[in-house]
């Protein structure tokens, strides 16, 4: 029943109106862009949580490790071997610190996944609420602000206007592709996508997909390993 929505069918790109050489092209280039919608909060919330503050690298393991040795193996005879569902709510809440030390998880975001496991229930409601009321229902909870916030409800609720703030790289690639600035702060940001309101995280999309980047000038974040101390 909500696989139609999962592939975007709930999506209405008619809304979006391109106000920039660059975001036109792209948008051209990609007429069956859609926002997804997949209906699941805490789907999202977690994995978005291992993002905070590390390499995508290591995100990727922990999620990997833990859906692993929580999980289920995905039902189904035709489902490739090495898929995994995540686990429910409670066992996320009742991980011991130990693994996830071990999946390279420190503190504070093994921290925010245990108390949002715990507020499941009233998370996952938030799939039916607008945009502002769903970021307040999920930034209720210590450790979740704008930044997974938004990341998350662009998932759970294909939320076309939840423009990603705090995040490390975008302002500065939305910055340099529509005004050649690649030092543009979350402000800057905002200002040059208030002609997409509504539409922002729409027109970031397009940005990225774009592949208008600013050249690299600094090393990569450093990647760290706490599973290994």
């Amino acid at each position: 029943d909500t696989l139609p929505a999962l592939l975007g069918a709930a999506d209405d790109p008619s809304a979006f109106v391109a106000r920039h050489r660059l975001v036109h092209a792209s948008h051209r280039r990609r007429p069956g862009l859609r926002l997804t919608r997949t209906g699941l909060v805490l789907e999202s919330l977690i994995p978005t949580v291992l993002e905070q503050k590390v390499t995508s690298d290591e995100a990727y393991r922990a999620w990997r490790r833990l859906v692993r040795q929580y999980g289920e193996p995905a039902p189904g005879a035709a489902v490739p071997e090495g898929l995994y569902v995540m686990p429910c709510a409670r066992t996320w809440a009742l991980i011991p610190s130990w693994d996830w030390h071990k999946a390279g998880v420190d503190a504070k975001r093994s921290a925010t996944i245990v108390r949002a496991a715990r507020v499941a229930a009233r998370l996952e409601e938030a799939a039916a609420m607008d945009l502002p009321a769903a970021a307040h229902r999920l930034e209720a909870v210590p450790g979740i602000g704008p930044w997974t916030s938004a990341e998350t409800l662009q998932r759970s609720n294909g939320a076309a206007d939840a423009v990603t703030t705090g995040d490390l790289h975008l302002p500065g690639i939305v910055g340099y592709a529509l005004a050649g600035d690649r030092d543009a702060d979350d402000a800057a940001m905002l200002e040059l996508l208030a002609p997409y309101a509504g539409q922002r995280h729409r027109a970031a999309r397009l940005i990225l997909l774009a592949g208008h980047t600013p050249p690299r000038r600094a090393p990569r974040m450093y990647r760290s390993d706490i599973g290994r101390i």
